[in-house]
């Protein structure tokens, strides 16, 4: 499931434009024979650019400046193509007086989310202008989120067993369906906007991103578009997951019944998190018992996957991870799930996840963890359960 606030009467219009946009005739591209054309002048002109690492075969190059492979890139744009050869609002021209085709729109797009670089070193890197970029990675942005939608969704029965089975067999924890996590994104306001629930608890000014993901570090909830200065906790009790899994409509699935003991669907998070029946966090680690110690050490490195998946997120598409300035608050949640779908894209289509993309750091470097003390009598029970079924599997 995807949240994201409610979108403005203006830009419901915006969104009815696009929608019409889909049934005018069609223009001219440049022909198939010539999509190449775009790649070998990108790459003659960059692959040798200052400032850059580009490794020398051009197939890794690629991914270098496109975070994809060709396959991936190719498959992305048979997603939005029927979107982006609708004619367009304005002309997309470039300097040669040839409409952009749509592999040229994919790759100034996915160059400027994943480098996080100015619209104008984009623009420059590609031979087109700063408002041809701005326009160019904004329709691609609406035409993805449309049209991606099911490489981000609440797994069905048959894929969370699998899911609950990943877990199971890596970290032996029965019956999880996911790690919770929540990053800030960086953004800069303008001064007539500034307001104190934008501004963090370390006086930045961000928007907050909370993710559930598998095992596979693909993404299977996320929720965006609130402010920084909230707390994890008070952003989960915000969110659409909080209260379909209090309700039983989530993570009620078919409990395990182990050594006597009730075990239900689950997912693991830190200690910014309450305790839930449905929640599970670690145990304050002064005078833990043994079996208490091993459920931390497993819920550890289970929980490690949200927080390599943001690392990788903010990682690959870079202008997560860079202060955006002045953004809209309208439209920044959409560029959030856009790089949000192209994360699963790449897990999907089994491309691979570059390891050294990740952020060397954490992926909320400077933040200080937060602590919720809430603990559910039903939660404490659970985490027992579990602690009692690890702790007799290591005997």
């Amino acid at each position: 499931m995807v949240t994201l606030p409610k979108k403005s009467k203006k830009t419901k219009r915006k969104a009815k434009k696009f929608k019409k946009r889909k049934q005018v005739s069609l223009v001219p591209v440049v022909p198939r024979t010539s999509e190449n054309d775009w790649w070998d002048s990108f790459w003659h002109k960059n692959s040798t650019a200052p400032g850059y690492s580009v490794p020398a075969d051009e197939a890794e190059g690629f991914k270098y400046f496109f975070r994809v492979s060709k396959t991936t890139f190719e498959y992305i744009c048979s997603l939005v193509r029927e979107d982006l050869i609708s004619r367009p609002p304005s002309g997309l021209i470039n300097i040669e007086g040839r409409l952009l085709s749509v592999e040229k729109q994919v790759a100034i797009a996915l160059r400027r989310l994943a480098s996080g670089e100015s619209q104008v070193s984009v623009g420059a890197a590609f031979g087109v202008g700063q408002s041809t970029v701005s326009q160019v990675t904004w329709r691609f942005i609406e035409a993805l989120e449309e049209r991606a939608k099911h490489h981000l969704n609440w797994p069905d029965f048959n894929r969370m067993q699998e899911i609950k089975f990943g877990f199971e067999a890596s970290y032996r924890l029965p019956n999880c369906c996911g790690a919770i996590d929540a990053t800030h994104i960086m953004m800069t306001l303008p001064a007539v906007q500034t307001s104190d629930d934008w501004c963090d608890h370390e006086k930045n000014y961000s928007m907050l991103l909370q993710g559930i993901v598998d095992h596979e570090t693909r993404f299977i909830d996320i929720m965006t578009g609130f402010p920084g200065g909230m707390t994890f906790s008070r952003l989960l009790k915000c969110s659409a997951f909080y209260k379909l899994s209090e309700n039983g409509e989530r993570l009620n699935g078919n409990a395990r019944t182990l050594g006597g003991d009730v075990i239900r669907e689950y997912v693991v998070g830190g200690y910014s998190y309450p305790l839930l029946p449905w929640l599970m966090t670690p145990y304050e680690t002064n005078g833990i018992s043994d079996s208490q110690s091993t459920f931390n050490y497993k819920h550890e490195a289970a929980r490690l996957l949200a927080v390599r998946a943001f690392s990788l997120l903010k990682g690959s598409w870079r202008i997560l991870s860079k202060v955006m300035w002045r953004p809209d608050k309208r439209k920044l949640p959409s560029i959030i799930l856009t790089c949000c779908l192209l994360h699963n894209i790449i897990i999907d289509c089994g491309d691979s996840l570059h390891p050294d993309v990740a952020l060397s750091c954490h992926h909320d470097s400077g933040y200080k963890e937060q602590y919720c003390k809430q603990v559910d009598p039903s939660g404490r029970t659970m985490r027992e359960n579990l602690a009692k079924h690890l702790n007799h599997g290591m005997q």
